[in-house]
């Protein structure tokens, strides 16, 4: 009898189990980006949290924060159990397959659509023509920092990935020294702060000294200076998730109900990655007009 009753009481744990699974959903994450989330939360409810103003919010942190409110809006209630680590462009792979869900970092729309077959894309988190980068570079390296022109990019080299199409685009139209490609975010952090490469691009965000510091990285924003990325972002969902269609109608819904409510906007100034474009030099601001007109 007392075998049976194990056995009975084996079952039903693992049954608990598996329920228990099937209400939470994987998230690969980047374990830096994941770590400043903690930090953001500080042992808060991401869905209850409405003062937003801290110095670990950053552009990628934000998009978590969007995406879980909207989510929980639209009325897709399942929990995230994050997985951190060096995580990049294996994310889209999954997301082609279903193992994936959903991507907590926004897309470039013109990079969505490369893939559009396999994903639902969203309403547009930010707006084209709101994405101004910063540029970063080594703080010893001065020629970047005495940059206030368009010309004066021609003695420096800059670091991206084709596989942002929208950023690699953008710079192959600067008048750079040199354009290098490398796919892998924290290898082109580590060749502009060794001064292999003179810069990279990377969102605005929230610092009175304008440094960004990872492990032994530091790069530094080049003062009121920025390129602009016009193009929109948006969350993508995989179609072959079996969660993925619910999951993409409720985050519209929630999308759009926090930005009626100006929350979206807030969120992202909170960070100090959207900005008052008048107070900043953007380098290619003619080149763009230019493009739009054409």
């Amino acid at each position: 009898m007392l075998f049976w009753c194990r056995i009975i009481l084996g079952l039903l744990l693992s049954q608990a189990t598996a329920v228990a699974t099937a209400e939470q959903v994987d998230i690969y994450i980047r374990d830096d980006v994941y770590e400043d989330y903690l930090k953001f939360l500080d042992n808060r409810d991401v869905l209850s949290i409405m003062e937003f103003n801290s110095p670990y919010l950053r552009r990628d942190v934000a998009d978590m924060v969007v995406l879980q409110q909207a989510l929980a809006l639209g009325g897709f209630n399942k929990k995230f159990n994050y997985i951190p680590g060096k995580v990049n462009f294996r994310n889209t792979k999954m997301l082609e397959t279903g193992e994936l869900l959903l991507s907590f970092d926004t897309y470039w729309l013109s990079d969505a659509n490369r893939i559009s077959d396999k994903i639902y894309i969203s309403d547009p988190v930010i707006k084209k023509g709101q994405y101004l980068a910063g540029i970063f570079a080594s703080p010893a390296n001065k020629k970047v920092f005495a940059v206030k022109e368009l010309s004066q990019l021609a003695d420096l080299s800059a670091v991206s990935t084709p596989k942002w199409q929208t950023d690699w685009l953008t710079l192959s139209d600067l008048p750079l020294k040199e354009l290098i490609q490398e796919d892998e975010w924290l290898s082109q952090a580590r060749m502009v702060h060794m001064q292999w490469v003179d810069f990279m691009l990377m969102p605005l965000f929230k610092a009175p000294d304008g440094l960004y510091q990872l492990e032994k990285i530091q790069l530094k924003m080049v003062p009121n200076v920025a390129i602009l990325l016009n193009d929109s972002r948006h969350f993508v969902v995989s179609r072959l998730h079996p969660d993925g269609s619910a999951a993409a109608k409720a985050l519209n819904v929630g999308l759009k109900e926090l930005r009626n409510k100006g929350k979206i906007e807030l969120i992202y100034r909170s960070a100090g990655f959207l900005v008052d474009h008048k107070k900043y030099n953007i380098l290619n601001r003619q080149q763009t007009s230019n493009s739009q007109s054409h």
